[in-house]
Formats: C-alpha cells, sequence, structure tokens
C-alpha cells in the first residue's frame, strides 16, 4: 500500500538519484520524512534501504 509519506519519501529519494548527490541536509529530510508520521512501514523500508544501497555502491554521493 502506497501513503502519502512513502510517496513523498520516493520524490525525495528520486531528487537524490536524478543529481547522483545527496548533501547531508537531504538525507536527513529523506529519514525526517520517513519518521514524521511515526511509523515506517514495509514499502518505506524498502525505499530506504535502496537508498542506502544507492549510496553504499555510490550510485548516489553523499556531500556535506
Amino acid at each position: 500500500m502506497l501513503t502519502k509519506s512513502g510517496q513523498k519519501l520516493a520524490e525525495a529519494i528520486k531528487k537524490a538519484i536524478d543529481d547522483h548527490v545527496v548533501t547531508n541536509a537531504e538525507y536527513e529530510e529523506i529519514y525526517n520524512i520517513a519518521l514524521e508520521d511515526g511509523t515506517i512501514d514495509a514499502h518505506e523500508r524498502i525505499l530506504l534501504q535502496e537508498f542506502k544501497n544507492m549510496i553504499a555502491d555510490k550510485t548516489i554521493k553523499r556531500v556535506p
């Protein structure tokens, strides 16, 4: 089930993918979006894991 916060999270992650860069502020914002409703649902969990994997394999570069 796609939630409103899940959609917002997907959009924030897509921006990082499109830019190939995520700043520390954007990184924090992505996690705050996931946590804003008090629950990380299954869809959000998958999105966050994919996001972490893209940072780990340097598809997305994390910058200050």
